[in-house]
C-alpha cells in the first residue's frame, strides 16, 4: 500500500482512480498528474515500483496544493470573507445559504432541524 500525502492508496485500485482519494485531486487532475511522469493510467497501486511512487509525490508537492494546505487555504478565504464584512461573509457566520437559494423553506442542510412554533395551528380543512 503505497502512502502518498498522508493518505494510505488502496493497492487493488488503478493508480488513477486510486489518486482521488487524496483531497484535491479529482480525475483530470490524477491523469495530468500520470501523464507528466508518463506512467499508465490502468497499472494497479500494488505494481508501482518506489521511483514511481516517489516521482508522484515529488510532483504533488511541488506543483499542487493538497490535503491539509488546500483545506488551511479554504478556511483562510472564508475567514477573510468573513473579516471584510463581505455578503458572503455574513452568510458564512450566521450559517445560511450564500449563493442565492431560498430561505423560506427548502434550506434545511444550512439551518438544521425544525423548529416548531407554540400556537400555530394548520388551516382546517373544507
Amino acid at each position: 500500500m503505497a502512502r502518498i500525502a498522508g493518505v494510505d492508496l488502496p493497492k487493488n485500485k488503478r493508480v488513477e482512480t486510486a489518486l482521488t482519494y487524496i483531497y484535491g485531486i479529482g480525475v483530470s487532475r490524477s491523469n495530468e498528474i500520470l501523464n507528466k511522469i508518463k506512467l499508465d493510467c490502468n497499472i494497479l497501486v500494488k505494481e508501482l515500483t518506489d521511483q514511481q511512487i516517489i516521482s508522484i509525490r515529488d510532483i504533488l508537492n511541488n506543483e499542487y496544493q493538497i490535503e491539509g494546505d488546500l483545506k488551511r487555504l479554504e478556511t483562510m478565504n472564508i475567514k477573510r470573507l468573513m473579516d471584510i464584512g463581505t455578503y458572503k461573509g455574513r452568510r458564512h457566520r450566521i450559517g445560511l445559504p450564500l449563493r442565492g437559494q431560498r430561505t423560506r423553506t427548502n434550506a434545511r442542510t444550512r439551518r438544521g432541524t425544525k423548529k416548531t412554533i407554540a400556537g400555530k395551528k394548520k388551516a382546517p380543512r373544507k
